[in-house]
């Protein structure tokens, strides 16, 4: 196999890493919701972000080796790379007002640090439990899990196809 051939291979292992460890993530969402325990909801909400760590990384080293296929493979001067790259956006650009914002209003809620915070600014004090009932009322994990994976699917036939 040709180096081609090796970068395709990393980058599909890549992003089937990255899909697995924001899986926890997405999974998290649907028991956020059924959950009423604070100390169980901080340690899943924790899980969470961890787990979204380590898939931001492995989706940008994902994304990375893709690039580098694309370049190596000739197929910028198509379209499907492109259209695969407006996936990817829209994908994750619509994951954060659908799944990341009402998950960081529970961890606000719960006094926990928001992932990507850098203010170094404290949690502040934990809100009633009115106010974690509300906050995780917004948790609405279907769209982002439909939208999720019909990217998914759309990738995976864009990347196999290779249609125009």
């Amino acid at each position: 196999m040709d180096l081609y051939g090796w970068v395709v291979f990393a980058h599909i292992v890549m992003v089937i890493l990255a899909f697995a460890a924001h899986g926890v993530s997405a999974w998290v969402m649907f028991r956020v919701r059924a959950e009423r325990d604070r100390a169980r909801l901080g340690a899943i909400l924790d899980l969470s972000s961890s787990s979204l760590t380590v898939a931001g990384i492995l989706l940008l080293v994902a994304v990375v080796l893709g690039i580098a296929a694309a370049i190596m493979g000739g197929h910028f001067a198509k379209l499907w790379p492109w259209a695969a790259i407006v996936v990817v956006i829209v994908a994750f650009g619509s994951m954060t007002p659908l799944a990341a914002v009402p998950m960081n209003k529970v961890r606000k809620t719960l006094a926990m640090p928001v992932p990507g915070d850098r203010t170094g600014a404290p949690a502040g004090p934990a809100g009633t439990d009115e106010e974690l009932q509300a906050a995780l009322s917004a948790v609405r994990p279907e769209v982002p899990a439909v939208i999720g994976v019909a990217a998914i699917v759309i990738l995976a036939w864009l990347m196999r196809a290779k249609p125009f």
